[in-house]
């Protein structure tokens, strides 16, 4: 999958900040209360953060498919915001993990920020095509913006723009660094540091990622992932190769830097609970099957892993669309008030 098919002409959107504790749910909650509420006056007061923070945190909330701007709004210029019907899933009152309890659901963002269309071109790139070991700020740079300039259709972004990304990208992913300048709270506010996807050369101190098996990363979520590409990227028949699962750009292999092997591995304990899923090599290479709509799949594999049903609600494609009317008005008879904002915006937590 190319660059172009796989992500928005987006770049630096996030108003340099990376995501903290707690933004993912409270960009459900606040856009389930209220569609306006990001574009209103007095949102930084009402969602207890700064103007810019206000934006960021809509951002990582569109980036990670937990909310979309609706395609009925009035509004071009400040869209209504709703939650998706994965956002719903997740975390609303019923859902999988209505308080991100789960270290699952760390690695279940991970994937729906590069997932396409990802938001993040930037990136996407860092994690689908760059193949250095080890890399500084500066190769990855270099190499983003070799693939940006070769993106046919695209006007490349300001070269200030690809930096930030990369330093939002660094800061939540490599692990933190104690400085003169930076506070304890630096240290401890990005959730993806967690994932150990990005590390240092004990050696030459460059970054490289993480590669191999991840003891964190539950093999639902490796299994939801393969689903959820499947869904999106569309295969054609019944059957994909573990090697394109593992290898091709957009893949999950790439975005949990793990080869064939290590997704057979991860897969096997899931297709052995799931009649509609199966494993073959038949020719001596690795298969992954599946007999029903893979976005079904899907949802009924994290139904499975956080134990609780999402009723009805498919992942996939469909997962990024907005919940309907009937869900709207069920989140809350006074969505527009400032008191069911407050009340939801309490449930997701301080930034």
């Amino acid at each position: 999958m190319r660059l172009t098919d796989a992500a928005t002409h987006s770049f630096a959107r996030h108003e340099t900040f990376h995501p903290r504790y707690g933004w993912f749910r409270k960009a459900y909650a606040v856009a389930a209360a209220d569609p306006y509420a990001f574009g209103r006056p007095e949102a930084p007061v009402v969602i207890g953060v700064g103007k810019n923070m206000v934006r960021a945190i809509r951002f990582w909330g569109l980036a990670a498919k937990l909310i979309t701007e609706d395609p009925r709004s009035s509004n071009h210029r400040a869209p209504e915001v709703v939650p998706t019907r994965r956002g719903h899933a997740l975390f609303g009152e019923q859902g999988w993990d209505p308080y991100m309890e789960d270290p699952g659901t760390l690695w279940l963002l991970h994937w729906l920020l590069l997932a396409p269309p990802s938001r993040l071109p930037v990136w996407w790139l860092a994690f689908n095509e760059l193949n250095a070991v080890e890399f500084s700020d500066a190769d990855l740079a270099a190499a983003v913006a070799a693939q940006l300039d070769a993106a046919a259709g695209w006007t490349p972004p300001a070269e200030s723009s690809v930096w930030k990304d990369i330093s939002a990208l660094l800061r939540t992913y490599a692990p933190a660094e104690r400085s003169r300048r930076g506070s304890i709270d630096d240290l401890l506010d990005c959730p993806m540091r967690e994932l150990n996807l990005l590390g240092r050369s004990p050696a030459t101190g460059l970054h490289r990622f993480t590669l191999g098996p991840k003891p964190t990363l539950p093999s639902e979520i490796v299994a939801h992932a393969v689903l959820d590409y499947i869904d999106r990227a569309g295969s054609g028949g019944r059957t994909v190769t573990l090697g394109r699962l593992a290898h091709e750009p957009a893949s999950p292999g790439r975005a949990f830097k793990l080869n064939d092997k290590e997704l057979l591995a991860a897969l096997a304990p899931v297709v052995d609970r799931f009649d509609e899923l199966a494993l073959t090599a038949p020719a001596g290479a690795w298969q992954f099957a599946y007999s029903e709509d893979p976005g079904q799949i899907a949802t009924a594999v994290l139904d499975d892993y956080y134990g609780r049903s999402s009723s009805g609600v498919c992942t996939g494609c469909f997962g990024d669309t907005a919940v309907d009317d009937d869900l709207l008005e069920d989140l809350g008879a006074g969505r527009n008030s400032r008191d069911s904002l407050r009340s939801l915006n309490a449930l997701a937590g301080a930034a």
